[in-house]
């Protein structure tokens, strides 16, 4: 997809999945002008836009080159706001994207290959053998829980690697939610409109990845030719996402908001929630937080999946037509010392980096890097379906937990609506 068509899907108001970041509701204000000094780079996770203008400010300091970090977020997704810097000639020399966002801008990235950091990651975005994506962080997703509260109920988290073993443990809890002061077992919410990318994205993409090594993408492939499902899968996920139904909060199951269900489960409310580590920052900020230990299990909706989905969520790439050595620069020194502490110490990501020296106090590391010592990180291959699927995927969630369909009409609807989707 070269240029004319990005300005031709760019004119037609064609959309992308927006990158602001999950759940954040921030941001810095207008874009710089394209002849600003320096380089710019437009981020898209505004829950970090301090850190970043720390960063800026680090690197000018030991280099003496500017970087003007733009931030967007809230009411506008960076996605739009390239659109637009676009069309007005005003592009950033780095911006954030998305995995299944790279074919929009196809023949617009620089090559990123022969860059030093590439060989200290295994997290870089490639398109046709090429790196076209700096990784910054690492983020995790699978069932997000309250450690104490599952120490309390006598439930080994490693021991949840089948559907068995968390009926059991679902079952337990249900039972001492009084002792145990829960509302429910489970955090679920499939509202639609607002918190479509949670069911349709993330949860959703359990289903493509819950199991399987990193570079498996068996049933994306399979999606992503014609929107094929294997249903014997499905069947199994959708029995699992059944029990979430079954022992959720039904006051936020059908139409819960997200800071509804993320702010319950830091008061200690829920043993579970279906988030990822992103969630990590809300959780301890909170007023309600007891400073309870967290971690993330697996979607164990077959018999031993024990593997959590982890990896990139999103990348900065570099504008072909903007300062692209200046940009390279800014990026290698991104993935050293002096920015890493910052990114990791400040900014709590995880790093992507080998050669990282830091760890962040994220209430989610140590669970994340159990899973990434054991290589037992599935991937992150759920930005690959094609763009927009989860706006049709979260309603059929929303449907089995209204009631409205059963287990088998779950796996129905999802096989039609996903072959009607490709079918477009």
């Amino acid at each position: 997809m070269k240029r004319k068509k990005l300005l031709a899907l760019v004119m037609a108001g064609a959309m992308v999945f927006g990158l602001a970041a999950c759940g954040s509701s921030s941001s810095n204000g207008d874009s710089a002008s394209s002849d600003s000094e320096g380089i710019r780079l437009l981020n898209g996770k505004p829950e970090i836009d301090d850190q970043l203008q720390e960063l800026a400010a680090k690197y000018e300091e030991e280099t003496g080159n500017k970087v003007t970090i733009e931030t967007i977020g809230g009411d506008t997704s960076a996605s739009d706001e390239l659109k637009k810097m676009y069309q007005a000639d005003n592009m950033p020399d780095i911006f954030v994207i998305e995995a299944n966002q790279a074919e929009t801008w196809d023949g617009m990235l620089a090559d990123l290959s022969d860059e030093d950091w590439v060989s200290d990651t295994s997290y870089e975005l490639t398109q046709d053998d090429t790196v076209i994506g700096f990784p910054y962080t690492v983020e995790a997703t699978g069932l997000a829980y309250n450690a104490d509260i599952l120490e309390a109920a006598g439930i080994d988290p490693s021991t949840l690697t089948t559907p068995a073993a968390y009926e059991e443990a679902f079952a337990a809890l249900d039972a001492q939610k009084d002792e145990l002061g829960l509302t429910a077992v489970v955090g679920w919410c499939t509202e639609p409109n607002n918190l479509g990318w949670s069911s349709g994205t993330h949860v959703f993409a359990q289903y493509l990845d819950a199991g399987l090594a990193q570079d498996d993408t068996t049933y994306l492939d399979l999606l992503n030719d014609g929107g094929q499902i294997d249903e014997d899968r499905m069947t199994d996920f959708a029995e699992f996402v059944g029990m979430l139904n079954n022992y959720s909060d039904p006051d936020l199951l059908v139409d819960g908001t997200y800071d509804d269900q993320v702010a319950n489960f830091a008061a200690g409310k829920y043993a579970f929630v279906t988030q990822g580590s992103w969630i990590g920052a809300t959780v301890t900020s909170s007023d309600d937080y007891s400073g309870f230990k967290m971690g993330i299990a697996p979607y164990a909706f077959e018999d031993g999946i024990d593997t959590i989905i982890g990896g990139a969520p999103s990348f900065w790439t570099v504008y072909n037509d903007g300062q692209v050595d200046a940009a390279k620069e800014f990026l290698q020194w991104v993935s050293e010392d002096s920015a890493q502490q910052i990114l990791v110490e400040e900014a709590n990501l995880i790093s992507p980096f080998d050669s990282c020296a830091y760890a962040p106090t994220d209430p989610f590391f140590d669970s994340i890097k159990t899973y990434m010592d054991a290589d037992k990180l599935s991937g992150w291959h759920t930005m690959l379906k094609k763009d927009g699927l989860q706006n049709e995927t979260c309603v059929v969630f929303n449907d089995y937990a209204k009631g409205t369909l059963d287990t088998e009409g779950f796996v129905s609807t999802m096989k039609d609506v996903i072959a009607a989707y490709y079918a477009e």
